[in-house]
């Protein structure tokens, strides 16, 4: 683990004075009240000062002008306006989201399959392709069965929607949660699914939990890290963590920290250990900026801060050490930034290795965990990065295996360790912002590229950070495939959009047939892995509630687990939090969206209400 040079480097410092917080009064969360069932009631008032709603949520998008069914092979599509959503910049820090009126998903005019482009066939009218004679009724059914085969088979990248209304593919929101209509996969995929622990609820019309008001703060502050536990929801706050009953609300345990959280992880033990990066003292308006040194764990279930430690530089005199992420893999904490990586013992916060001197001016930028521990090491100038992708011994951060990534590659985001998957953009070709034009499966036990998978940045909406290394969002890994949300594109409805989650072979790179549908009005995309089964979020068009739902791993049938309430005050609150911003939980019949960044509010905000945390629950 080495020091590097000294380049030009990431603006966290140039941003430093423009994140003068206050410290926050006592009891900044405020009294909490447990609200009505099923509706939120009267707000609570946060406290003065609150974050307002000015952040782009999810709410229901602007009708299109024109409705053009989606799917149908012998039907030219319109392109429609869609969400773009850029890349967040960090683990919970992401970047303002896009615009209504970005290009999104659609159905291209000429897609190229396995065998080049689609030709459109000639329309029943006799106006399509270059004019011919008008087909008969058979002709034309058996031209469009045809072309609707090859979409669905060729590679599982091309594929055509069941067409008409949408309605086949519509989850059916049942008490019993059960739904129809998803594509699945092909025979013998059932053994790949199953195996998750989460249960369908008596009924899954899920009714409002309890809200947290937004803390007061004066500038950008970041409050990253949520978890939880089997009688805690846990959410940072200002200068602390804080423990939550799970369904009231009230606050059952708090951790004081000298400085701002800084940077959390969301990998947690089986005893619910996790681990934390903080500023050393509060902000202040003489102090508007603290450097990102401290490195701490927690014990998630007694609420107590287990130890804390700090590095310093290998030469005599040097600074202590700014991280700028932090993960966790069994019992190593590893945290990486522009000054090098560092791990430490989760135990008792023994130093396992910190950064050294190097002559080729390598360091570690950041680390993914979980299963595994891996490092993204960048080499070289400035201007010219090399960027490896190294497993590590976890305990003494000698390197297993390693991999080259291509020319051109700046950053390098580690979506899982084992099975070891990486996202890049390839020379920056991505072009949208997501950090994503390539993800790359390489063998985590010899460092071989097992395969490179294109993605498509107007067809596929998953997004990486830009420089750290464990931020990417909207997407999983399982069952030895990778787990996709295409963009959002027109459906069959009247109006508002849909898309699907499709999925990738790890060991081949092609595309598999797997394809969910998040029905008309619904866009979605995965949350985590249950255990075969993949749990995703559906966010609601702007008369309905969200959904979270269960996608069996072999058949690809979705299963609902909650429906929000749709009434106006639930779903506002629910839509306030953006899909690039928030953090959302699922686990036992609850649900937790919050917050990841606060600012000031406007004069223009100052009355609207907004929230750290909201909770629904189907208890």
């Amino acid at each position: 683990m080495t020091q590097p040079p000294q380049p030009p480097q990431p603006s966290q410092e140039s941003q430093s004075s423009q994140q003068p917080p206050n410290e926050p009064p006592q009891g900044q969360f405020g009294a909490l009240q447990e609200p009505p069932a099923g509706g939120f009631g009267a707000p609570q008032e946060p406290p003065p000062g609150g974050y307002g709603s000015g952040g782009y949520g999810y709410g229901a998008p602007t009708p299109p002008a024109q409705n053009v069914p989606y799917g149908y092979p012998h039907q030219q599509p319109q392109s429609p306006p869609g969400y773009g959503y850029p890349a967040p910049p960090g683990y919970g820090y992401p970047a303002q989201p896009g615009r209504p009126g970005q290009p999104s998903y659609g159905y291209p005019t000429q897609p190229m399959g396995p065998q080049g482009p689609y030709q459109q066939p000639p329309q029943a009218g006799g106006t399509g392709g270059s004019g011919g004679k008008k087909l008969s009724t058979q002709t034309q059914i058996i031209i469009a069965a045809a072309v609707a085969v090859v979409l669905i088979v060729g590679g599982g990248i091309w594929f055509a929607s069941s067409g008409g209304d949408g309605k086949e593919n519509e989850s059916k929101g049942t008490s019993s949660g059960a739904t129809e209509g998803a594509t699945g996969g092909k025979a013998g995929d059932e053994a790949i699914g199953g195996g998750g622990t989460e249960k369908v609820p008596a009924n899954v019309r899920s009714k409002s939990g309890f809200q947290l008001p937004t803390p007061k703060v004066t500038d950008v502050t970041g409050v990253s890290g949520s978890w939880i536990t089997d009688t805690a929801y846990v959410k940072t706050g200002i200068n602390e963590i804080v423990g939550f009953d799970l369904d009231k609300g009230n606050q059952i345990w708090s951790i004081p920290l000298p400085g701002q959280v800084c940077a959390a992880t969301k990998h947690v033990t089986e005893d619910n250990k996790t681990a934390i990066a903080f500023e050393p003292a509060k902000r202040t308006a003489a102090e508007k900026y603290q450097k990102c040194t401290e490195v701490g764990a927690i014990d998630l279930e007694a609420g107590e801060l287990l130890w804390t430690k700090s590095v310093t530089g290998s030469n005599a005199g040097d600074e202590k050490v700014r991280f700028d992420e932090i993960t966790l893999s069994g019992t190593t904490v590893a945290a990486g930034g522009t000054d090098g990586g560092a791990a430490f013992d989760l135990t008792n916060g023994a130093v396992r290795w910190k950064p050294e001197v190097s002559a080729d001016g390598c360091y570690d930028m950041g680390y993914g965990g979980g299963a595994g521990l891996v490092a993204a090491r960048k080499c070289g100038s400035y201007d010219d990065p090399q960027i490896s992708i190294d497993t590590l011994n976890p305990v003494t951060g000698a390197p297993l295996s390693s991999y080259k990534m291509p020319v051109g590659v700046a950053y390098a985001s580690i979506v899982s360790t084992k099975p070891l998957v990486v996202a890049a953009d390839v020379g920056d070709t991505a072009g949208d912002g997501s950090g994503i034009s390539d993800f790359f499966s390489i063998d985590e036990k010899t460092g071989k590229l097992l395969a490179k998978i294109p993605a498509d940045a107007d067809r596929y909406a998953a997004r990486c950070g830009s420089t750290e290394v464990e931020s990417c969002q909207k997407l999983v890994v399982g069952n030895g495939r990778l787990y996709l949300p295409t963009e959002g594109h027109e459906g069959g409805g009247e109006y508002g959009d849909t898309n699907e989650i499709v999925s990738f072979d790890l060991t081949t790179g092609k595309g598999t047939s797997d394809r969910a549908d998040a029905g008309d009005r619904y866009t979605m995309f995965p949350l985590r892995m249950d255990g075969g089964n993949i749990i995703a979020y559906k966010v609601p068009p702007y008369d309905k509630g969200g959904q979270i739902i269960s996608i069996d791993g072999g058949t690809f049938k979705e299963t609902v687990l909650m429906e929000n309430p749709a009434d106006k005050a639930v779903r506002d609150a629910e839509t306030s939090f953006s899909a690039d911003y928030a953090e959302i939980l699922y686990g036992d019949g609850r649900m937790f969206l919050s917050e990841t960044m606060l600012s000031k509010p406007s004069n223009s905000s100052l009355d609207d209400t907004s929230y750290l945390a909201v909770s629904f629950t189907t208890k």
